[in-house]
């Protein structure tokens, strides 16, 4: 059999230019780079394996990663997949309690957190707790130093588990999407060949590398193809705009426009090198890509994916990129809008579902069975909850989200989860979350409360609920109604409530 370890791809395309610059770090203090070539890289991926190793961590079993974004995290990551292990990335906003359901679902043989998490939570039974900092320290650090390098690549099947991506359910208990070694493979692959890749390409690493966006599109479309990576801890608008003059192309979110667009030093000459574009992970308003075409003379190309997916569509690399659109399905990827009531094909024009099916298709959710079969049309399409409409051409339009979505800042958040605990606060009779406009975030959440007390405001909500929830799902608002809009059938009728609150955070900056 031979060995679809997806690894071995990256390790391949490494060892290709083992002397090419990899991880161009740039540091939050403005000190002076830092580099890794990739033969640097590859020497700390077989040592992070082998510390793995000494813990037992054996093809299958899972190891779950809440740290900060550094070039030791990355080494982390590929050296589960060396050991065939399933790895599976936690936003390092997550609380304690948060993470609990996590290290109960997944059952870990090891938790790597940074040393302030893994201080705040103490020993965890039955699991190894191991820690990790983005300046190289920590339990799990000193042990890879010490360790015997894993020079080996486990023997996986393309259908083996790779990793574990949860995303939020309605009902607030997330789903792990099983990603495997063939769906990332093919995902990357299609990627570099769809946005022409090149040898000389650099690109501007800002995103997060506990999310599908920077951990699967980012990062994998440079390492399969062994480029270098300008690789920020974090978006920050002032350095990412020092470094576009050094980068040919950057991966953001539509925030990552709207606040660029902010600086005056990013012009038609900063961007002069760089060929590529690309927003996901939100919708990219049609005046951010009219203004950012405006100022810097290119078009963003606009992308459509999602954690049990990647990567579905994308606006071309030639050709028109159409300002509202995210493009046409990626080769091997089919998509199609149906009704969502009987899953009947609609034609061009209709609006329904987006449903896909290809190689990049997820195997399921984690230990969720009836879950999975009830996510998939027997002909293997994915019901991806998106709706959208597809014009003649093929090409797809996304107009809204099934089960009241809120995308903020690029990141989900499902209402559900934060209704439950603001109406278990004193004097709040019942609660709407909903998601509005928002010039920085793309959509800012609302706390709508009915039958409240009027003292419960935002800073007494985000009191409350310190310590519950990440940070980015918290409300950035909180207002008050006698009573929640409802249609015959008493369900709540949250577009009403978009629709009265929609200029809420007209000209507000965060």
């Amino acid at each position: 059999m031979n060995n679809a370890n997806f690894a071995l791809a990256l390790a391949t395309a490494a060892d290709s230019h083992p002397h090419r610059d990899c991880l161009i770090i740039d540091r939050d203090d403005g000190s002076a780079h830092e580099t890794w070539s990739y033969a640097d890289l590859g020497h700390w991926v077989q040592r992070f394996a082998g510390a793995l190793a000494a813990l037992e961590v054996a093809p299958g079993d899972r190891v779950l990663s809440q740290v900060e974004k550094s070039p030791f995290a990355v080494a982390l990551y590929l050296g589960c997949l060396r050991l065939g292990a399933v790895y599976v990335p936690l936003n390092t906003a997550y609380t304690a309690e948060e993470v609990d359901y996590f290290l109960g679902d997944a059952e870990p043989r090891v938790y790597v957190a940074s040393s302030a998490i893994a201080a705040r939570r103490g020993p965890i039974e039955g699991v190894h707790v191991v820690t990790l900092d983005a300046d190289g320290t920590g339990t799990l650090a000193d042990a890879a130093r010490r360790a015997e390098p894993f020079t080996g690549i486990e023997l996986r099947r393309p259908d083996d588990i790779a990793a574990i991506v949860y995303t939020s359910g309605t009902t607030g208990r997330s789903k792990g999407a099983m990603l495997t070694h063939a769906n990332l493979e093919s995902n990357a692959r299609v990627l570099t060949d769809a946005w022409g890749w090149r040898d000389d390409d650099v690109l501007l690493h800002a995103l997060p590398i506990f999310h599908v966006h920077g951990l699967f599109v980012a990062l994998h479309c440079a390492l399969l193809n062994a480029t270098p990576m300008i690789f920020q801890p974090r978006f920050d608008a002032a350095r990412v705009a020092a470094a576009l003059p050094r980068a040919t192309v950057l991966m953001g979110v539509p925030t990552f426009y709207t606040r660029l667009l902010e600086r005056p030093e990013v012009n038609r000459e900063s961007c002069r090198r760089v060929r590529l574009f690309v927003s996901g992970s939100a919708p990219l308003t049609e005046a951010t890509f009219a203004a950012w075409e405006a100022r810097t003379g290119h078009r963003i190309l606009e992308r459509y994916g999602m954690s049990e997916t990647m990567m579905n569509t994308s606006n071309p690399l030639h050709g028109e990129r159409v300002p509202g659109t995210v493009g046409f399905p990626l080769p091997g990827v089919e998509a199609r809008i149906a009704a969502p009531e009987d899953g009947r094909v609609l034609r061009p024009g209709e609006v329904g579902v987006i449903e896909v099916r290809g190689p990049n298709v997820f195997a399921g959710y984690w230990r969720m069975p009836e879950k999975t079969a009830a996510e998939f049309r027997p002909d293997g399409f994915f019901i991806t909850g998106d709706i959208g409409v597809m014009d003649e051409a093929g090409r797809v339009s996304i107009v809204g989200r099934a089960k009241d979505l809120i995308i903020s800042g690029g990141y989900n958040v499902y209402p559900k989860e934060i209704e439950r605990l603001l109406d278990e606060l004193p004097g709040v009779g019942e609660s709407a979350v909903i998601g509005v406009p928002h010039p920085d975030f793309g959509e800012g959440v609302v706390a709508v409360l009915a039958a409240s007390d009027p003292a419960i405001d935002l800073p007494a909500v985000r009191r409350a609920l310190e310590g519950r929830l990440a940070s980015f799902k918290q409300p950035k608002a909180v207002v008050h109604v006698d009573a929640l809009p409802r249609n015959a059938m008493g369900k709540v009728q949250k577009n009403a409530l978009r629709a009265q609150f929609q200029n809420l955070f007209a000209g507000a900056v965060s």
